[in-house]
């Protein structure tokens, strides 16, 4: 069931009016009335959202209550890649209070969520959430962790919906060019079948072998690649097809996201498996926690490993703030190193810092 979900995940990527049916699938998980979709680019607003919330979030968003909702402002200032549920910003009373809630969300039967932000280096800000009746009750910590398990497929899916401006493209050409990042599709065996003019932008990252084949310069990138390749098929779960892209300086300077290709989105991209997507790593604005969360696909205690190593944490720091074992901790960072393709801690720790040094000119 749940591979049949993360497929319907991917296929959304270029069919987007199948977006409705897979937040009615996620509403269903966390007993939940439907979900919406939001994504947003130089100040222009896409949404979609489960048929029976259609007409509560299109008033939503004319009426301007969009504008004036603090949620999304709240899932941008959180730093852990997760789903959040009302109560880890405001109490009861704020609730109540709150003229949003109160006045828009209350009186239709709404008023509990689980919400997650995504703002990435491109300009693309995503907010999906999942809509509860306020007489059920807030959503409970296991099912939210339901949500977070997908997190990494939902974000990755949804970036390239927001590239494509939630519509469906009309072939592979038309697709590859709306993206407007360098990006490629591949067959079953990693062949080339058709790329946009951004790719010749890549010539120090990409090589182009015999039989139409490319290679990463970054070898630990190419392997990685080469791996996510693989594992399409045979392991549905794994979040790891997206992976930094280094300069010869080992610079975390791209993102190199693979996108599998589902179920009706063949009829789109005809003999395609993937598409590979190479984003950069740094923007004018936003907090680097951002970068990490982009570059990495961390599970949100990987990603608190990881913070704690960028800002110069031990180890045993880190499983002290966290509460749990050293070993646990340990067993989170071997995942990090796996996520990020490096071998050592230290390599981690330079790397973050290459990240977080792209960004100094944030000011958040």
């Amino acid at each position: 069931m749940k591979n049949e979900l993360i497929d319907r995940i991917y296929e959304s990527s270029f069919v987007p009016e199948l977006w409705p049916g897979v937040l009615d699938e996620l509403a269903r998980l966390t007993d939940s009335r439907g979900g919406l979709l939001f994504s947003a680019r130089d100040r222009v607003l896409k949404w979609t959202a489960s048929a029976n919330l259609n007409d509560i979030f299109r008033s939503y968003v004319e009426d301007g209550w969009f504008k004036r909702c603090p949620r999304r402002i709240c899932l941008f200032g959180r730093s852990m890649p997760e789903f959040f549920v009302e109560h880890d910003f405001w109490t009861p009373e704020q609730l109540d209070n709150d003229p949003i809630y109160r006045d828009f969300f209350r009186p239709h039967g709404l008023g509990w969520s689980a919400g997650t932000g995504l703002q990435l280096p491109t300009g693309d800000h995503v907010v999906f959430s999942i809509e509860r009746d306020h007489s059920r009750g807030p959503i409970e910590k296991d099912r939210v962790e339901l949500l977070n398990e997908l997190r990494s497929h939902l974000g990755r899916s949804a970036f390239v919906a927001a590239r494509l401006g939630l519509q469906r493209a009309k072939g592979a050409n038309e697709a590859l060019a709306a993206i407007g990042l360098p990006a490629l599709l591949l067959s079953r065996d990693g062949t080339v079948i058709e790329a946009n003019h951004l790719i010749e932008d890549l010539p120090d990252h990409l090589q182009w072998r015999a039989q139409s084949r490319i290679a990463l310069t970054d070898g630990r990138a190419n392997e990685l690649l080469r791996a996510a390749l693989a594992a399409i098929d045979t392991d549905r779960e794994s979040p790891v097809r997206s992976f930094p892209l280094r300069d010869a300086d080992d610079r975390a300077v791209r993102v190199v996201h693979l996108i599998p290709i589902r179920r009706t989105a063949h009829d789109i991209f005809a003999g395609s498996y993937a598409l590979l997507v190479v984003t950069p790593v740094s923007a004018p604005a936003g907090p680097p926690i951002e970068l990490m969360r982009s570059l990495f696909d961390l599970t949100p205690s990987e990603a608190r490993v990881a913070r704690g190593l960028a800002v110069g944490e031990t180890l045993e720091e880190i499983a002290t703030s966290g509460g749990v074992a050293i070993s646990t901790v340990r067993s989170q960072l071997r995942q990090v190193l796996e996520k990020t393709g490096c071998t050592r801690q230290a390599e981690v720790v330079s790397l973050l810092a290459n990240v977080t040094l792209d960004r100094s000119t944030a000011r958040n």
